[in-house]
């Protein structure tokens, strides 16, 4: 199978969906209206509520909503072959997921402005409400560390552990590594590392071991040390291109709101030009006397994360958060459209099974979240792809800052249903550019090397197992990337092999000339899934000061709930941030990845129910159809999923308890306890809502006429 006739078909359902159904949901569903106000035209603080054009506030969505999940989710879950996840993001963004982003969207506008769970207040009642509250909490701190996570691995550096029995044999004539003062062995290029009967890996070029013991060669061959592990660099292009969006983010905002007001072409061509050449300029830094200035360890990444999501948030929208993120969406968009116009030019061979039989009932690559649970095909492929077909977190954009900006009712069809098609088609790109890839090279990238032993054979028996082309990719790039778990190496060379094809068909230019480019490509496409997640953190991290400030506002004093204080601003941020940068530091990848999975598509649940009540309050229970149906779907998805995680984590508990635990079990009891504690509580709220909601919905029908609701101003300068 080639990959153009599936884009070509992917495009023509999406373009069908936008043009009929999305117009369908404006006129008679939400049924928008121009001529009524919105919240920004009514409050405009300067602050929050800000009349924004349609085109910059596209961008801010875009930019906000697209986080891991359609770059990651997708690549992870091509384990199960190409079409489960294909079908699931093409029927999920139409039928689901940008039906629950348009219609939260055009709720929030209708209820001034409000979050979901004040929608969830007043449309369904208190306990609901009080529900909502504390599932968006819990979620979005889930949620803001499984995407920094991403991001930590995208851009920080990792050590990256080898199977046991490994060992080291120098290139002839290679000198024996020393151990420097930190413990650090600085091995010379030309090194193998093998195990067990074939098992090899050659290194290019230097890297550096950081052991406790000895590594001694004999006869140019080292055993690998216990608990020794390699440490692999940060992406120096990535962190200082990033770190360049900032400041021009700054300049923009400044320029597009006091010193040019309302030239938005120009602030748009001034920002993209600036951001451009910060991306070619990244590619000089990194091989310049600066680069350990920006080659930051995981932690450093975390702090800085953690640093940018809190100034992010307190600031005005206008000054950074929606200038930068406009500025965001250009090379976002711009590179899905280069992909998209690669895969149609190259037309690639999907490599990647149709349906992988032998990883169906679970493999290496998706994780349930407990070594004693296989992740299947369902429910995990719900929980796994999110974003690329519905996501809860979406939501809270939705009704946090989005509606704040808006300035025209009508405005909410482009930005609600058709930023959510665009998302969609970065799913799809991402799972396209991993099946692309041979079937070993996947593999060989996204499974622990220390595990590999325990799944060679069944690797070996996929159609194309046995093919590998990695150690060519290892010296295109000039970078290891064999164990390189988590999906963002393995779509970041599948986008480099799409570039490389596609520029072949026109480049006559000798081999030599052409592969030097791949690691531009590859460094780029790092550099593009950093800058594609980590807006999602700023504007998540807003949305939880937003729905924090709430809660304190109506249980502790009224003051703390006004958004413009900037006491309680401050203060209700820096819990926030605290409390996902904790989470993210606390978990692994293959924990807090489906952990993320079930609660974003518990939110979905718990949104798409208030949009469902919130028609029949406003008297088109006819239409409940098109989220209550949705909302089952997911639902079942999702429920099924935490069942069997929280069944494998008591597991777990189990075997821990009746181990006599050390000081370290005793941690990962706890960590596993808090884990199903944040579990049950979703799945809880979420409960509650539908419930709740269920009953509204009846008493609504049996009315026969629309509940006598008048929607409550917010005051300016409250969320």
């Amino acid at each position: 199978m080639h990959a153009m006739p599936v884009m070509l078909v992917v495009l023509c359902l999406m373009a069908i969906a936008y043009r009929y159904y999305s117009a369908f949901l404006a006129a008679r569903v939400a049924a928008l209206d121009d001529s009524r106000p919105t919240p920004a035209v009514v409050h405009p603080d300067g602050q929050n509520y800000h009349p924004t054009n349609k085109w910059v506030l596209f961008g801010h969505h875009f930019a906000a909503i697209s986080g891991a999940g359609p770059l990651i989710g997708p690549v992870l879950a091509a384990q199960f072959g190409y079409l489960p996840g294909l079908i699931w993001i093409v029927v999920g963004v139409c039928l689901a997921g940008a039906v629950q982003d348009f219609l939260s969207l055009a709720a929030s506008i209708r209820r001034d402005g409000k979050s979901l769970a004040q929608i969830a207040t007043q449309d369904i009642g208190p306990v609901a409400g009080t529900a909502a509250s504390i599932a968006i909490l819990f979620i979005l701190i889930i949620a803001l560390a499984g995407l920094g996570k991403v991001v930590v691995k995208t851009l920080g550096g990792e050590d990256v552990k080898y199977p046991a029995n490994s060992r080291l044999v120098l290139a002839p004539g290679s000198p024996s590594p020393v151990r420097n003062s930190e413990g650090i062995y600085t091995v010379p290029g030309g090194t193998e590392l093998k195990w067990g009967k074939d098992g090899s890996m050659a290194f290019p070029e230097s890297f550096r071991v950081r052991s406790k013991l000895d590594l001694t060669f004999a006869n140019g061959t080292a055993a690998w040390p216990a608990g020794a592990t390699r440490v692999v660099p940060g992406s120096t292009w990535g962190t200082f291109t990033i770190a360049c969006t900032i400041p021009i983010a700054l300049f923009v905002g400044l320029y597009m709101y006091r010193l040019r007001k309302g030239r938005v072409i120009e602030a748009s061509l001034i920002g993209g030009a600036l951001t451009l050449g910060a991306t070619f300029l990244g590619g000089w830094v990194a091989h310049s006397s600066i680069a350990h200035y920006f080659n930051l360890t995981g932690t450093q990444v975390m702090l800085a994360m953690a640093a940018y999501g809190f100034i992010a948030s307190v600031l005005p929208v206008w000054v950074l958060l929606c200038p930068r993120d406009y500025l965001s969406s250009f090379l976002k968009i711009g590179t899905i459209a280069l992909l998209v116009g690669g895969t149609l030019l190259a037309n690639p061979v999907l490599e990647a099974p149709a349906f992988n039989h032998v990883f169906s009932g679970g493999g290496p690559v998706v994780s349930s979240g407990s070594s004693s649970l296989p992740a299947r095909v369902f429910p995990f492929l719900f929980i796994c792809i999110m974003c690329g077909a519905i996501s809860g977190f979406h939501s809270l954009v939705s009704s946090g800052t989005t509606p704040k900006m808006i300035a025209r009712e009508s405005d909410a069809r482009t930005i609600g249903y058709g930023a959510m098609l665009i998302e969609a088609l970065v799913g799809v790109v991402a799972m396209i550019a991993a099946a692309t890839l041979p079937v070993g090279d996947y593999y060989a990238m996204n499974v622990d090397l220390a595990q590999m032993p325990a799944y060679h054979e069944r690797i070996l028996s996929i159609p194309g197992g046995g093919v590998e082309h990695i150690g060519q990719y290892e010296d295109l790039t000039q970078e290891s990337l064999r164990g390189r778990t988590g999906g963002a190496v393995t779509l970041a060379v599948g986008m480099a092999h799409i570039f490389d094809d596609a520029v072949g068909r026109f480049w006559t230019r000798g081999e030599t000339a052409l592969r030097s480019m791949w690691k531009y490509w590859y460094h780029f496409a790092i550099m593009f899934e950093a800058l594609f997640i980590l807006t999602t953190i700023d504007t998540g991290t807003r949305i939880g000061r937003f729905v924090l400030q709430e809660v304190v506002g109506k249980w502790v004093h009224p003051k703390l709930g006004q958004s413009g204080w900037w006491p309680s601003a401050v203060l209700s941020t820096l819990l926030i941030v605290v409390a996902w940068a904790y989470l993210l530091n606390a978990n692994s990848m293959a924990a807090i990845w489906p952990m993320f999975g079930v609660a974003n598509q518990m939110l979905a649940v718990i949104a798409l129910a208030v949009v469902s009540v919130y028609l029949a309050n406003e008297g088109r229970a006819r239409y409940l159809w098109v989220s209550a149906g949705p909302m089952l779907v997911v639902a079942t998805t999702t429920t099924t999923a935490a069942a069997e995680m929280l069944s494998g984590l008591f597991d777990g508990l189990v075997t821990q308890y009746h181990n006599a635990p050390t000081a370290r079990d005793g941690a990962l009891i706890f960590k596993s306890s808090v884990e199903a504690g944040l579990i049950l509580a979703v799945l809880a709220c979420g409960a509650v809502i539908v419930i709740c909601g269920a009953i509204r919905v009846w008493r609504a029908i049996s009315a026969d006429r629309p509940v006598n609701f008048r929607p409550v101003r917010v005051a300016p300068g409250r969320a």
